[in-house]
């Protein structure tokens, strides 16, 4: 086998504020993974140099091994960051003993506008894009979004995390020759732990005997939190003993807590905050709920059956091709209280439904989930690349 520095170069540009998102599981396990098939790879991260949640990315790529270039970012007016990524690549490049037939591979709309910026100064670079999901609304998202059109078409490979991505992507006019349906994937190794739930529900300050629902993500409208926070309400009301526990930040915290405090369950709901490490809270839960409007094929829903818990998910984009209704969850609608409510009374009330759904979700995941799988394709698409021309229309 060829010495690291004889390998191909993949760059793993990425744009972030904070502690990042599910991505980042995927990006800073990409280096481990790609070495024995044949690649090196780098994660560069242009971020706020003043934000101090970026340490929790450090922290995470000390944990995976993975080499970590930061370029700072002054946001969507910093013109000089052309030049400060140029830079970077040319450091990356004499670091890793690499020729300047590299791959960058972007994972959102402003790395995939430098990427087709630096190609002038790397003739010879490959450009291949992530498409992860178009979640967070606010007035920008339709710029971004005409960027990212703009880009996408201009890539040699497109890879989709689901299903509807994939359609959206074709409908841009992407040839299949150029788009690939990858889905996300975990390490099934990293969700092992020693410690039991009862211990994990000792450390979240809960009994025992305490039903708790899980939610991790970002506090934001799409999410659908308020509606959880509601059906746990009335399963409270109604003489459960529930509690519910959220991990992760964002605008809506505010709201949220004084959902919470308006429906006085301040001793039964909390707002975790961001949790670095969420295993503690899965392994205390008895079920975890997604109630998004919108998602691509959420990495939650595969850690929390990577972790053997039941979970109920609405039913929006890719998560019907991870979840079987009745078979390894509980599928619902987006945008009803009542219906999560009756999902995770359904879980209470029948422990022998709640273990058959962990243990199918499991097997799931372990069979067609696994990081390795998909690490295996898109190593596959990178040797295609030789053969896809750049052609920018």
């Amino acid at each position: 086998m060829p010495s690291p520095t004889d390998l191909p170069l993949v760059l793993h540009p990425r744009v972030i504020s904070g502690q990042g998102g599910g991505p980042e599981k995927t990006i800073l396990n990409s280096p481990r993974f790609l070495e024995p098939l044949g690649y090196q790879a780098a994660c560069l991260y242009l971020r706020d140099p003043h934000d101090d949640g970026f340490e929790i990315i450090r922290q995470r790529a000390g944990q995976t091994h993975a080499p970590l270039i930061e370029i700072d970012d002054f946001g969507p007016r910093d013109w000089k960051i052309v030049g400060r990524c140029k830079a970077a690549v040319e450091e990356t490049l004499k670091r890793f003993s690499a020729d300047d037939d590299f791959i960058w591979h972007g994972h959102d709309y402003k790395s995939n506008l430098i990427g087709l910026l630096l190609r002038k100064s790397f003739p010879k670079m490959q450009l291949v894009s992530t498409v992860h999901g178009w979640v967070q609304r606010t007035w920008k998202t339709p710029i971004y979004f005409a960027i990212d059109r703009w880009c996408l078409k201009r890539y040699q490979q497109v890879i989709c995390v689901s299903q509807d991505l994939y359609q959206d992507c074709q409908k841009l006019g992407l040839p299949e020759t150029r788009l690939s349906l990858i889905d996300n994937a975990i390490a099934l190794g990293d969700y092992q732990v020693d410690y039991s739930q009862a211990d994990a529900k000792q450390q979240l300050g809960l009994n025992e005997d305490a039903f708790l629902i899980a939610g991790v993500g970002r506090l934001s409208d799409e999410k659908g939190f308020d509606l959880l926070i509601q059906a746990i309400a009335e399963l409270s009301q109604s003489g459960k003993n529930v509690a519910l526990r959220i991990a992760g930040d964002g605008a809506f915290r505010d709201a949220l807590q004084q959902q919470i405090d308006q429906l006085n369950l301040g001793n039964r709901i909390e707002l975790l905050g961001f949790v670095a490490d969420p295993r503690l809270l899965y392994q205390a839960c008895d079920t975890f709920v997604l109630s998004s409007f919108r998602e691509g094929l959420p990495n939650v829903v595969l850690e929390a059956m990577a972790m053997k818990r039941p979970v109920v998910s609405t039913r929006v984009a890719g998560i019907p091709k991870l979840v079987v209704d009745g078979d390894n969850g509980i599928l619902i609608h987006s945008g009803d209280h009542k219906q999560i409510k009756d999902a995770v009374q359904i879980m209470l009330e029948d422990p022998e439904t709640r273990q058959r759904i962990a243990a199918s979700g499991y097997e799931t995941v372990s069979s067609k989930f696994s990081l390795q799988v998909r690490m295996d394709k898109i190593a596959a698409i990178y040797k295609k690349l030789s053969t896809t021309p750049f052609d920018c229309p």
